[in-house]
């Protein structure tokens, strides 16, 4: 696949995943909550928000996107009830500009960065410094989210860096707008290699881990949550005390994230 393709698959399907956010945010009932939430979420949110409707019979409606892009939705009047990023840089965006309730704010969950391949070009790599991943990559390119906006190519850009890598591959990147649409690439088999969430890989049958980052070369992932400020729907609050209760822990768990402590962030 050539480069302008790539770009032009990115596009079209980050596309894709914004006009079917922004959209499902102005259909959202009276009685329904608004959450903005990290693409990486959306397997296991989905299931955490199955549960919720079954136990309560209230629904949230979730957008998924780069936590870049809702973030600067947000920043611009999107309805937004609740904010889950996939970093803590996004969320200290929101919060330096007063748009979110910040005794509401808290360390939801972590995730470990790695390596993936097609499932059925899976080989081995060692994830060390010296890491050379352009040999591998051979005539293909390697699949990212934006390293300089989405949580997940900037932690990769890290890591890479730290390992003596980036420069190698620097210019053989695809990049594109969040980390499911680099997940996809690599199970579409457009491009042989790519640096996504340990949850993203383990909901694509088509890809296999061959590689996992050693988590002191990048920054701590960290899914921040909180309340929008404008957040009045009381549904909002009790959606935000659900996703740390026992039974969301077991379903976040069970799709391979770190449930934290809750801890302020």
């Amino acid at each position: 696949m050539t480069l302008a393709r790539i770009r032009l698959f990115g596009l079209a399907l980050a596309a894709a995943l914004l006009a079917g956010a922004a959209p499902q945010a102005t259909r959202a009932q009276s009685g329904d909550v608004v959450v903005f939430a990290a693409a990486s979420l959306k397997t296991a949110l989905d299931a955490v928000n199955a549960q919720w409707q079954k136990e309560t019979g209230r629904r949230a409606v979730v957008s998924y996107a780069a936590s870049s892009a809702l973030a600067k939705q947000i920043e611009q009047g999107a309805p937004a009830q609740l904010f889950i990023s996939a970093d803590l840089d996004w969320m200290h965006y929101l919060a330096q500009k007063s748009l979110i309730k910040p005794e509401t704010r808290s360390n939801l969950l972590g995730n470990r960065l790695v390596i993936i391949a097609p499932k059925d070009k899976a080989q081995p790599l060692e994830v060390k410094r010296g890491l050379d991943l352009a040999a591998r990559l051979g005539s293909g390119r390697l699949a990212l989210a934006n390293v300089d906006a989405v949580p997940a190519g900037k932690y990769a850009k890290a890591a890479l860096t730290k390992l003596g890598a980036w420069d190698g591959v620097a210019a053989r990147t695809a990049q594109a707008e969040n980390v499911r649409a680099a997940l996809l690439l690599v199970a579409r088999g457009e491009a042989p290699l790519g640096i996504v969430y340990q949850t993203d890989a383990a909901a694509e049958p088509s890809v296999a881990i061959v590689g996992v980052f050693p988590e002191d070369t990048h920054p701590a992932i960290v899914y921040p949550v909180a309340l929008t400020a404008t957040a009045t729907h009381p549904g909002a609050a009790a959606f935000l005390a659900y996703l740390t209760s026992a039974g969301a822990k077991f379903v976040f768990e069970a799709h391979g994230f770190a449930v934290l402590s809750s801890g302020r962030s």
